[in-house]
Parts: C-alpha cells; sequence; structure tokens
C-alpha cells in the first residue's frame, strides 16, 4: 500500500522538528512524490548529509511503502 501525504509529512517532521514540508503527487497515484523540506537541521551540511536525514526518517519504508521521492531540500534564511 502506498504511503499518504500526512505520512510522509509526520515521518519528516517526527525526524526534523520545525521543518516545513511541501508535496506533490507526482503522478496521481499516492506513490511517487516529490519533496520540497525546508529545516534549521540542514544548516552546515551538504547536500548528501540533508538528503540522508530525511531519507533517515522513513527507516526501511524507502524504496516499499514509499516507492519514490524526489526531494529538494532547503535552509532556511
Amino acid at each position: 500500500m502506498p504511503m499518504s501525504a500526512k505520512a510522509i509529512e509526520d515521518a519528516i517532521l517526527a525526524a526534523l522538528p520545525g521543518a516545513e514540508v511541501a508535496l506533490t503527487d507526482l503522478a496521481g497515484d499516492d506513490d511517487h512524490w516529490a519533496a520540497t523540506v525546508t529545516a534549521p537541521q540542514f544548516r552546515g551540511l551538504s547536500r548528501i548529509a540533508q538528503h540522508k536525514l530525511v531519507f533517515a526518517a522513513f527507516g526501511g519504508r524507502m524504496g516499499g511503502e514509499l516507492h519514490a521521492l524526489q526531494l529538494t531540500t532547503v535552509v532556511p534564511t
């Protein structure tokens, strides 16, 4: 079963409190998502480290319950 937008947002916010999450369903199937995550926790981290923080929020669900996630990370100004 695909992961809902709420479940994706909840997982990210649990791992990165205070983050802002914007989601787009890319294929209209609740299985292919784009997310823009803005979080102060990204400050001073490389883009790879930022992405790892977000993907870690999903544990083993990435590639299964959450099939595809196009990710953009932003450090707030």
